[in-house]
């Protein structure tokens, strides 16, 4: 693997951020397979950018470089399907901006990105809550998506969040489930699956939004609400 450059996180005195993606690049290379480049189809993934590599390997790689945002930023730039999801493993939540996260968000084209950002990155940043709010009103499908993988992620990972971020999070879950796009109802469908396990208060709660829903006569809010009544019940 790519060996980190002396002194503290962020010094690159020893090897030019360049050299480093480019090292990176060369690692991931060496670790891709045709088996895995071709088991993308399966899940949905494009794979005109990806180089085939495990996410295991990925994470193992992104776990040896350390959290660096900048780091993360230029892998990102590679537009390298790994590299942008390594970014995902070595961005720093606490120097990652806002802004920044709107654009990586802007540039996801698929299901998996949203999911590993939000679960690797997006939901430890002091940014989190504020861009499920604002994502969660996009008409982007994969920005939508973002915005209800990073609830979901939110859930579980944020033992801190007090039961009224989750009860806000219900509302846009209800305002959002009759989005018909598979991408989004299946990560709203998830979101108010998690929420509702978090708690017994917020498990009754998502238990009133899962039996509206399922009444609904929009199709995908009815899937939402009758699939989460089958898990939470």
């Amino acid at each position: 693997m790519p060996k980190r450059s002396p002194g503290p996180a962020g010094d690159t005195s020893g090897q030019s951020l360049a050299n480093e993606v480019q090292s990176a690049l060369d690692w991931l290379k060496e670790h891709a397979t045709s088996a895995t480049l071709d088991g993308m189809a399966r899940y949905a993934i494009p794979s005109d950018h990806a180089l085939g590599v495990a996410m295991k390997d990925i994470k193992a790689l992104g776990k040896q470089l350390g959290r660096r945002q900048e780091l993360a930023a230029a892998l990102w730039e590679t537009e390298v399907y790994e590299a942008r999801m390594l970014a995902s493993f070595v961005g720093d939540p606490d120097r990652i901006t806002a802004l920044q996260m709107d654009r990586w968000c802007e540039e996801f084209d698929n299901w998996a990105f949203c999911d590993a950002m939000c679960f690797n990155l997006f939901d430890r940043t002091p940014h989190a809550w504020d861009k499920v709010i604002q994502w969660s009103a996009s008409e982007g499908e994969f920005v939508k998506r973002t915005a209800f993988a990073l609830l979901w992620s939110l859930s579980r990972h944020d033992k801190r969040a007090l039961n009224e971020n989750f009860i806000q999070g219900l509302a846009l879950i209800e305002r959002e489930a009759v989005d018909e796009r598979n991408f989004v109802k299946k990560a709203v469908n998830m979101a108010l699956r998690a929420t509702g396990k978090r708690n017994t208060v917020l498990k009754a709660a998502a238990l009133d939004v899962a039996r509206r829903l399922a009444h609904s006569p929009n199709p995908a809010a009815r899937w939402v609400g009758k699939d989460a009544l089958r898990k939470l019940e």
